[in-house]
């Protein structure tokens, strides 16, 4: 079992190296000098260990990416400028022209963009599978199929994926699985564990927990890792800036405190909604009302603070008005910060609407607000609407 305390709290940090300050300092420098040539050459020759230039390695990203392998429980990783940037990163590191993608349908809508408007353009196409059934990544397997993206759950219907079982078709093919963990953290979920070859993170979620960075992670083995750094990290410069890897260093340090303050009333919240006349379907993998509760049991450890719900209507305009009537939930994308959101479906434009998309679903964000507070916003909300009934 890891040891969250030291990885959160010590690993990585070599005070001695920095006056034995507490915080490690933020590296804020794009270049290193060198004493003499030899040391510039031995330099270039090794990019992957030495300290050049920001694009690549930088001290203080390096701690940091230190402390998400190990609470990824892999062999090494990346953080980036944006959850894109590594998801863009990591499936192009994996293929080729002509090459296959089996993806579970509904992900992530900047995900999905990639794989219907980018990739297309180099001859790399996409399969799109209901992921609850794994025979459905075996039915989509074709000769050139290279990669397998999960997303458990995904972010809108949170629909999952039976990581280890797909992750064992993928190994019996040959084929490399990306899984988007940003969802349940590293805290509730490890896929490394289940079989998955490379970890993704919006670490703009829970890993930085304050909604004032915008960052991405790869995790994976070394060998993985140290051939996107020499390719798709170096070549393609979406790297993250030390200042605000710097922040995500503080951030880590509270998310076990975050996530069992947000597990504990997410319960409660749910608890008041199931019970609501005016909610026809909770989604939160670990209710016991969701269809696949026991496959979220088997793999999530507890609750995370993001779940949908669809009102007992089929009117927006009643819906809109809800969404509006909210006060402590403020609409707004994202998650994982300290304020608590909500976000209805009807915002994606026809583009980015997929199945199991409706204008009575609405997503909910919770943050570190008082359970009493955000269930008595939703009472609010809901009086506001009861007449429309």
């Amino acid at each position: 079992m890891k040891d969250l305390s030291f990885i959160i709290n010590h690993l990585g940090e070599d005070r001695g190296e920095y006056l034995n300050a507490v915080t490690p300092p933020i590296f804020q420098t794009s270049n290193f000098a060198f004493r003499n040539v030899r040391e510039l050459k031995n330099a270039i020759a090794d990019e992957k260990n030495s300290y050049i230039y920001s694009r690549g390695n930088n001290p203080t990203v390096d701690i940091l990416c230190k402390k998400l392998a190990a609470l990824e429980d892999t062999e090494e990783a990346l953080a980036f400028a944006s959850g894109m940037a590594a998801i863009s990163s990591a499936l192009i590191s994996f293929l080729a022209s002509g090459d296959h993608i089996v993806s579970v349908r509904n992900n992530y809508s900047w995900a999905n963009m990639i794989m219907t408007r980018f990739l297309p353009r180099f001859g790399v196409k996409t399969t799109f599978v209901d992921g609850r059934d794994p025979s459905n990544f075996t039915r989509a397997i074709l000769k050139n199929t290279k990669v397998f993206y999960l997303e458990s759950p995904n972010s809108m219907t949170f629909e999952l994926q039976d990581i280890e079982a797909v992750t064992a078709i993928a190994r019996e093919s040959g084929i490399i699985t990306l899984i988007d963990n940003s969802y349940s953290s590293p805290l509730t979920q490890s896929p490394a564990g289940l079989g998955a070859d490379i970890i993704l993170h919006s670490a703009s979620k829970y890993l930085g927990g304050h909604s004032d960075i915008v960052a991405g992670v790869v995790c994976g083995s070394k060998a993985n890792i140290t051939r996107m750094f020499n390719n798709e990290y170096l070549g393609l410069g979406g790297i993250i800036s030390p200042f605000n890897a710097w922040l995500m260093l503080r951030g880590l340090r509270t998310l076990p405190a975050r996530i069992d303050r947000i597990s504990s009333t997410t319960e409660k919240v749910i608890r008041y909604l199931e019970s609501n006349p005016f909610i026809e379907e909770v989604l939160h993998p670990l209710s016991k009302n969701h269809p696949q509760h026991e496959l979220a049991v088997k793999q999530m450890l507890k609750p995370t603070g993001l779940f949908s719900v669809r009102l007992r209507t089929d009117n927006t305009e009643i819906a809109e008005l809800f969404v509006n009537s909210l006060r402590q939930f403020i609409i707004g994308v994202s998650w994982g910060g300290h304020e608590s959101l909500v976000f209805p479906a009807m915002s994606f434009d026809q583009e980015r609407t997929k199945e199991g998309y409706s204008g009575n679903l609405i997503r909910f964000y919770v943050g570190l607000d008082e359970p009493e507070s955000l269930i008595n916003d939703l009472e609010q909300a809901f009086e506001k609407i009861r007449l429309k009934f």
